[in-house]
């Protein structure tokens, strides 16, 4: 039996090969291996679907959170959002061989700069088993190897789908080793894949605070990652009080579990009589606030915030809800216990919000939108590999595009150099 080097260098060299031949597969064929792997995942919904049943079994033995459990499940709907994300990053344009610059030097070398494939890409991910199909989807779509290591809760439908995604690709001529799973769920395992720099060129972890930094602790590749999604919305006093009801309760409510979901919202003094509507609005909805002492005399509901709460990432029914005097005091706030992954304002003033957005540090920020749609099938990405929250390379979505790097190309015509 092999040891855990063994097993990653093993791993590593037929990533290695799949990704040279994934280099010289045409834009064509990757296409149709993702379509391949689309309609298999269509054809095995009932394994899929029991795979996930055992899976959720597990969770509730163990005693997974309501959040952690709703990642985890998958359902008719799930399963065909996936298949058309794989149909939808097929259809993206070919990431690579674009042409960045081309430019001709004085003494007539010709320059290129041309996108290239990463190389083998390792995705350490938790709970999401559509991740499976979305890193497999975006790496082979930007020529890249991707070896995946999803969490233990997730295991079996992990490897259902992985099974029909590499089965896909095969199917289309291609090398099953472009996708290959990590089989076995060791945590000393992914050590080994994180020190193996013969073998990985890119670590990109999803999923919570622990997992992403141990990632980055012990990785000895570059890794690509973002932390907490603690997102804001400021209600600026030019707000239109239906839009920023509508907007606020959607960003919060709608998916409350995933890292685009708002977290803190920052209320302009000036717009606190229309407050209390929001404020009903939101509790009726479900939602558990805790606010500042003025939010706390609109309501008795509403519990008193404590400092944790500005610099939580509740991923529940949660809201941290603050009174701040104007656009300086909020940009503060989110300053402080932002995380910079979204953040944004609700702003009928135009001027107030385009002198709003620059002033972020975020990689995304939004106006009169809600917080929900960080996420790369709504930036028409097909689908994304995480949300990178770093200053580096990539931020925001991470789709095809951040998947690759670039390459010089020279061309001469003898040039010598004095």
């Amino acid at each position: 039996m092999l040891n855990h080097d063994e097993l990653i260098h093993q791993l590593g060299l037929q990533a290695r090969d799949a990704a040279r031949s994934l280099a010289h597969c045409s834009a064509e064929q990757r296409n149709a291996g993702l379509r391949s792997a689309a309609q298999l995942i269509g054809k095995r919904q009932g394994e899929l679907l029991s795979a996930n049943q055992a899976d959720l079994a597990t969770a509730g033995e163990r005693g997974l959170s309501e959040a952690m459990v709703d990642r985890l499940r998958l359902d008719p709907d799930r399963l065909d959002a996936i298949c058309d994300g794989l149909e939808a990053i097929a259809s993206l344009p070919d990431p690579l061989e674009r042409k960045q610059a081309d430019w001709t030097r004085p003494n007539g070398l010709r320059i290129q700069r041309v996108s290239v494939p990463i190389g083998v890409i390792g995705v350490i991910y938790e709970s999401r088993p559509n991740v499976t199909a979305d890193a497999t989807g975006l790496c082979i779509k930007s020529g890249n190897a991707v070896i995946l290591r999803g969490g233990s809760e997730a295991v079996n439908s992990n490897r259902a789908l992985h099974e029909a995604l590499s089965e896909g690709l095969e199917r289309a001529g291609m090398d099953p080793n472009s996708a290959q799973f990590l089989p076995t769920q060791d945590r000393e395992a992914v050590g080994a894949l994180l020190r193996a720099q013969q073998s990985l060129d890119l670590a990109v972890p999803r999923g919570g605070k622990g997992l992403v930094k141990r990632v980055q602790t012990e990785a000895r590749v570059p890794v690509l990652a973002h932390l907490d999604g603690i997102n804001h919305l400021y209600i600026h006093a030019s707000a239109e009080p239906a839009m920023a009801r509508e907007v606020v309760v959607n960003a919060k409510l709608r998916r409350p579990g995933i890292c685009g979901a708002l977290e803190t919202l920052l209320i302009d003094r000036t717009w606190l009589p229309h407050a209390p509507g929001l404020i009903t609005a939101l509790i009726e909805a479900g939602c558990e606030l805790r606010g500042d002492p003025t939010i706390q005399a609109l309501d008795p509901a509403v519990q008193a915030a404590s400092d944790e709460d500005w610099d939580k990432e509740y991923l529940a029914p949660i809201l941290a809800v603050r009174v701040v005097e104007d656009a300086d005091q909020a940009l503060a706030h989110i300053e402080r216990h932002g995380s910079g992954h979204t953040d944004g304002l609700i702003a009928d003033d135009l001027a107030a919000a385009e002198a709003f957005l620059p002033r972020l540090a975020s990689a995304i920020a939004v106006h009169n939108a809600s917080t929900q749609f960080a996420d790369g099938g709504e930036f028409g990405f097909g689908a994304e590999i995480g949300i990178a929250t770093g200053r580096l390379h990539a931020r925001g979505p991470v789709g095809v595009e951040q998947l690759t790097t670039f390459q010089y190309r020279v061309m001469g015509s003898g040039q010598t150099r004095p």
